[in-house]
């Protein structure tokens, strides 16, 4: 079992900055692969960037440019900084563990809102 603990989200304003962080309780961002996904109310839960153990980054189109996706595996957080953020960036944001070969071993944080608004 893995636990994360999501924390950074909240209000601000359109063009602005925000930083989210995920702490897991093991070392599990060492072997897991990390991401942070988004829902919005009525829509399905969607990636917005991935961190594999090895560093690779994948990054949705929809943020490339502005959100960017690391990884600290001797403090077992990912982080998520996003700049210039739009008011359809608001969303519930998600940290998630995948496991790389077991695909049963899937984690989620409890998610934290953030809300881009003038």
């Amino acid at each position: 079992q893995v636990q994360l603990v999501e924390s950074g989200g909240g209000l601000v304003q359109p063009g602005g900055s925000l930083r989210l962080s995920c702490a897991a309780s093991i070392r599990a961002s060492s072997i897991y692969n990390m991401a942070w996904y988004r829902q919005t109310p009525g829509r399905a839960r969607e990636l917005v960037a991935q961190i594999t153990s090895s560093g690779i980054t994948n990054i949705a189109d929809s943020v490339k440019g502005r959100f960017t996706i690391s990884r600290v595996s001797a403090k077992n957080t990912v982080s998520l900084q996003m700049n210039n953020l739009k008011p359809e960036d608001t969303a519930v944001y998600y940290c998630n563990a995948d496991h790389p070969v077991i695909s049963t071993l899937r984690f989620w944080g409890q998610g934290t809102q953030v809300t881009v608004s003038s």
